[in-house]
């Protein structure tokens, strides 16, 4: 990306991820050591190591954390080329930046209620407000433990439908892992990918450049 459409997603990342933002760069580090070091105990979040999500949720925040504050530094093989705006991650990390995306999920909730909807819904309330980790577990969870595998990578990785499609796409984790520098998570005819023809389309548009691994 230019340095503009960089800032461009990079301002959408936070505005999307909302009350549940992950500092991208913290995140990059930790998905570049799942990829070396998938499923074994060097993997921020395999879910073979615990009980239950829970358990990996706890581990993998612990492991964000160090990164976000500076307490762990990353290995040279995964620092370089991060992406990085100390003051975007400063706002979207404080504390009232995210009691306030709250305020606003909360409100919104009692508003359709206002309009007639069930109250019940307000038990999704917590979940939105960790989306970003709660599908970033659901994730590895999933596509760590369920599912087929069409290629030998030497871990657990699978590939989960018919909820991959679902889920953007994400949950072709065996594909991803044999091939983690293609934009197409798919690999098989009758698999899909709802995201590749959204990038094919960015490319395409100049705002993006694709490059082959």
């Amino acid at each position: 990306m230019s340095p503009f459409m960089e800032k461009t997603f990079y301002f959408l990342t936070w505005f999307f991820q909302g009350s549940s933002y992950l500092i991208p760069r913290a995140y990059a580090v930790m998905h570049r050591m799942h990829h070396e070091y998938s499923d074994t105990k060097e993997d921020p979040h395999s879910p073979i190591f615990f009980k239950d999500v829970v358990g990996m949720m706890k581990h993998t925040r612990l492991i964000y954390n160090d990164f976000v504050t500076g307490k762990r530094t990353p290995e040279t093989q995964f620092a370089g080329d991060l992406p990085v705006w100390n003051k975007m991650d400063q706002f979207g990390d404080h504390w009232l930046t995210r009691l306030s995306w709250g305020v606003v999920y909360g409100l919104i909730y009692v508003f359709f209620i206002y309009q007639g909807a069930s109250p019940f819904w307000l038990l999704l309330l917590p979940i939105h407000f960790l989306m970003g980790p709660v599908q970033g577990a659901f994730v590895n969870w999933c596509g760590h433990k369920y599912g087929y595998v069409s290629f030998d990578n030497g871990d657990h990785s699978h590939n989960t439908e018919p909820w991959g499609i679902l889920l953007l796409g994400e949950l072709y984790q065996n594909n991803h892992h044999k091939f983690p520098k293609s934009a197409n998570f798919a690999a098989k005819w009758y698999e899909i990918d709802p995201v590749y023809p959204a990038l094919w389309t960015l490319d395409k548009l100049h705002l993006i450049k694709l490059v082959k691994a």
